[in-house]
């Protein structure tokens, strides 16, 4: 996998969600050729990293059998992998799915649970070696949004990625490997996701690289007369562009092109010698 030393700013993580239920983009990839198509778009666009997902963690979701979710993603993961070098993530709860998809060819797991959904995530993030996202989240994908609460959202995100950074590294995980994502609409309110980017520098001070997922989620929407997914792509970038100037290492997005182009201007502007 690239590592994070290679570029100047942030990596862009391009979405793909294999899923019938994501709340932007569910069900537009559901085919393989349709995924190996988009993925090539991204590509294109100027992704750095591919994620790739098989079951939705939106707010109220169901879980996905792990039968099911293996069958949306390990051919994806393939066939990218037999088509291009770039780097793949596999954004799944399940070690048994994330074992899967690494022998496939992704070279990272994204777990939204922090290795803490299966009695043997741990163990197999050890065994599989390859860099892995520790995110924060309050609660399930199916509650995590009915009541969520904090005394300090900061403080309490930033104790929980500590004690995972520790549990992790003791168990075997290298730190080199160890990537944190604050968990931006996991069990969060529109006070918890502000709050959380105002102080990512704080997070990003812990040490390992922050991977931000702020993309055409629900608290732009918010914020802006209730705009739909589709029409979230301003905030989406406003988003990134802070972010980024807070030390975000990783920017997951929707728009990859966009959010290049966005990026780019922003530093060139920075950059008193051009």
């Amino acid at each position: 996998m690239q590592t994070l030393t290679q570029k100047s700013g942030p990596l862009i993580m391009g979405i793909i969600n294999v899923t019938p239920d994501s709340f932007s983009d569910g069900g537009q990839f559901q085919s393989l050729d349709a995924c190996l198509a988009y993925a090539m778009t991204l590509i294109e666009d100027g992704a750095d990293i591919l994620d790739v997902g098989g079951e939705s963690t939106r707010p109220g979701a169901d879980l996905v059998a792990i039968e099911e979710e293996l069958a949306r993603v390990v051919p994806v993961i393939s066939a990218i992998r037999q088509s291009s070098n770039i780097a793949l993530s596999i954004d799944t709860r399940k070690p048994e799915v994330a074992r899967a998809c690494v022998a496939a060819g992704a070279d990272c797991w994204n777990d939204v649970t922090a290795l803490t959904y299966s009695a043997h995530s741990m163990a197999i993030a050890v065994a599989l070696d390859v860099p892995v996202v520790l995110m924060h989240a309050q609660g399930d994908p199916k509650t995590m949004q009915q009541a969520p609460c904090y005394r300090d959202v900061t403080v309490d995100v930033l104790n929980y990625l500590v004690s995972r950074i520790g549990q992790a590294v003791h168990a075997g995980v290298k730190l080199e490997h160890i990537i944190i994502d604050p968990g931006i609409g996991f069990g969060k309110t529109v006070v918890h996701n502000l709050t959380l980017m105002r102080d990512l520098g704080r997070i990003a001070a812990l040490g390992r690289p922050v991977l931000l997922g702020a993309s055409r989620k629900r608290f732009i929407g918010a914020l802006d007369q209730d705009a739909t997914p589709d029409a979230r792509l301003g905030g989406s970038l406003a988003a990134a562009l802070w972010c980024a100037d807070q030390g975000a290492r990783i920017l997951r997005v929707h728009d990859v092109a966009q959010t290049r182009q966005a990026l780019k201007i922003h530093q060139a502007l920075q950059d008193d010698t051009l």
